[in-house]
């Protein structure tokens, strides 16, 4: 099961449109996971023309996207692998233990608000948590971002830079 992971896309307040290669990333997922500030919910609309979108609220989401279906965290079943979806995951110091907590069966959290890319393996709660960055504001960082996620036996996750 391939998913394109994104969060933070802020449109239409710094991006005016999801960038060509995300839109063509999301052609060839089978599902779509955003991690909140979508900011509008034409961009979910825009994304479920591609493949079946889940996403949480952000904190710079307008009514319109809780109206769209969008919740403040998510449990789901990708291909049998527990995922929670939250869009702030806190600071990082503390940040698995607290996942662990508010996930407990998840073996994988995704999470934006940073826009800090990172794919990090937490050895002591066997949790892995997973920002995509954002699309479309680096803030700090070099690059835009996005993340594709394979699930299955095992959880291939791939963070790459929109240029």
């Amino acid at each position: 099961m391939r998913a394109l992971v994104v969060a933070d896309t802020h449109i239409p307040d710094h991006a005016r449109a999801l960038p060509d290669l995300v839109l063509r990333e999301a052609d060839r997922a089978d599902l779509i996971l955003h991690a909140g500030d979508v900011t509008r919910a034409a961009v979910l609309d825009e994304l479920a023309g591609f493949a079946p979108v889940h996403a949480v609220i952000g904190n710079n989401d307008a009514p319109d996207v809780a109206a769209w279906g969008a919740t403040e965290t998510m449990e789901l079943d990708i291909a049998g692998v527990a995922v929670g979806l939250i869009h702030d995951a806190g600071p990082s110091r503390g940040r698995s233990r607290r996942m662990r907590r508010r996930f407990p069966d998840a073996s994988i959290v995704v999470f934006g608000h940073s826009h800090i890319p990172m794919d990090v393996e937490a050895e002591d709660d066997r949790l892995r948590l997973v920002n995509p960055g954002s699309p479309t504001w680096k803030r700090r960082q070099p690059y835009t971002t996005y993340a594709i996620v394979e699930f299955g036996r095992r959880i291939d996750v791939d963070i790459r830079s929109v240029r």
